[in-house]
């Protein structure tokens, strides 16, 4: 059995975000549990339409773009989690954001941390 996996996006850099994704992604497709907490600045990352800078480059490449990423992970059964107050930061109401994403903050998202999870900042 895998042990579950705790990512935690602090900074609103796009491109963290997406290796954030990626890794989250690759770990609930293993069969992993995974929750991917946005704190504070990161939150504005899901302003949308969800974009990166680099989405086009990406793509180019044949990679998916941010959003495509977060829906993946979204669909895979990735919680995705936003900071309360990161959506104050960002100026936007919870309803504005993709209704498979939840509130939250670093108290309940770390009361829910278990024994044996993993926890990697992005």
């Amino acid at each position: 059995m895998r042990r579950p996996l705790l990512l935690i996006a602090t900074t609103d850099e796009a491109e963290r975000l997406r290796g954030g994704l990626t890794v989250a992604c690759a770990e609930a497709a293993l069969g992993g549990a995974v929750r991917l907490f946005l704190q504070l600045d990161a939150v504005a990352l899901l302003r949308p339409p969800v974009a990166a800078p680099r989405d086009g480059v990406h793509a180019a490449h044949g990679l998916p773009v941010l959003a495509a990423l977060l829906d993946d992970a979204l669909e895979l059964g990735v919680e995705v989690i936003a900071c309360q107050s990161g959506l104050a930061l960002a100026g936007l109401e919870a309803d504005a954001l993709d209704p498979r994403i939840v509130m939250g903050g670093p108290v309940g998202v770390l009361a829910g941390n278990s024994a044996d999870e993993r926890l990697v900042l992005v």
